[in-house]
């Protein structure tokens, strides 16, 4: 067998061969779908991407006989530590031939380059943090996945805890079927009717004619009604107006839906149709024609992702989260759904998994981040 070796990833060269090596370990994988190239070369730290105005990554390759088999990059984050008190590096964008050998390289070049700043714990995948996709699939492997969430041979998981990375969280995303919504309704309407009359409700979509500042404050409010989550740390101004660009020409202004209480935003809810059908066809590239075909006729999407329900700490009891879903329903139903995902939910996240379970959606597939010390 030939010598197993790591680089760090430095040239224009390697970057592409970083970038090309899912499409060679997936080829022959239906179920796959690939990233949006450009954009995944921004979050591994390739190009400029708002994440890293205060976070560092290192790249790494590991090639057998001059062959890619392996990447991982290893992510500095300093803003998690200063809101967590800790010393924690984290590692994404794994990918890796079921061989053992290489993914022990692959995670010990990366623990080597974070203990060499000073971080003593490990924790992984995020790719690059917990604000963008993260974590192994580790159950539900019949089912291609929805749009923003990853996907992963099933191997993965054990020759993760092969190399000693142990469960420090699961999460969890549920299947829910258009047949639910009469039963569910039912029970939720008439409370939904209450809540909003004792509160003085008042529900609306974005706003077409300041769109993008409008995703930002709806993208406010999903960051600071997070406080307390397991694992959140708020994206920087930065990071939000990068964020809301990009959601800008993906959301559909209907299917974002925000409660506001005396003319303030306290809560928000967004869908995002499932785009991942249409991005395998396009094999990841936008341009120069991907982009058209990404979002012509986006009403015929049928399947559709819950992203975010959200409500600020200060009116998590007043049930407004249960009025903005009996509005995002109101206005989602003209598009005549089929089938929607809820993901992703913490398992440490009892009372939204609780909300789910009594509304008849069905956990279906498990992410699991995984923590080691250095």
């Amino acid at each position: 067998m030939s010598e197993l070796e790591v680089q760090p990833v430095q040239s224009r060269r390697q970057k592409k061969r970083f970038l090309d090596f899912p499409w060679r370990l997936y080829r022959d994988d239906p179920l796959w779908v690939p990233p949006l190239r450009g954009e995944e070369a921004d979050l591994v730290g390739f190009c400029l991407h708002p994440f890293y105005q205060a976070a560092e990554s290192q790249a790494f390759l590991a090639l057998r006989g001059g062959e890619v088999c392996g990447r991982i990059a290893a992510i500095d984050n300093p803003v998690h530590n200063e809101a967590h008190g800790e010393k924690r590096g984290f590692f994404g964008f794994f990918e890796c031939r079921d061989d053992r050998q290489v993914a022990a390289a692959l995670l010990r070049a990366a623990r080597d380059w974070l203990a060499a700043r000073g971080l003593r714990q490990l924790r992984g995948p995020t790719n690059p943090s917990i604000n963008y996709t993260i974590g192994t699939l580790v159950e539900g492997f019949d089912r291609a996945p929805v749009f923003l969430m990853p996907y992963n041979p099933a191997y993965y998981g054990p020759l993760l805890e092969a190399c000693g990375l142990r469960k420090t969280q699961d999460l969890y995303a549920y299947h829910g079927d258009v047949e639910m919504l009469p039963t569910i309704r039912v029970k939720t309407d008439p409370l939904a009717e209450q809540i909003n009359r004792r509160y003085g409700i008042r529900y609306r979509t974005l706003d077409r004619s300041r769109f993008v500042e409008d995703v930002e404050q709806f993208l406010s409010i999903f960051n600071r009604s997070l406080v307390g989550h397991w694992g959140f740390v708020p994206p920087s101004p930065a990071e939000v107006k990068y964020l809301a660009r990009g959601l800008s020409w993906l959301l559909v202004p209907e299917l974002a839906v925000g409660a506001e209480i005396d003319g303030e935003l306290v809560g928000v809810a967004f869908v995002l149709p499932d785009y991942n059908p249409r991005i395998k066809k396009i094999r990841g590239r936008l341009f120069p024609f991907g982009f058209i075909r990404l979002l012509a006729g986006r009403r015929r999407i049928k399947s559709y992702r819950l992203v975010a329900a959200n409500v600020l700490p200060a009116y998590q009891l007043h049930g407004v989260g249960l009025g903005l879903m009996g509005a995002l329903l109101s206005e989602g139903l003209g598009r005549n759904p089929r089938e929607v995902e809820f993901s992703w939910v913490a398992e440490s996240n009892a009372l939204s998994r609780g909300a789910l379970e009594k509304g008849g959606a069905r956990r279906y597939k498990t992410y699991r981040v995984y923590d080691q010390e250095l």
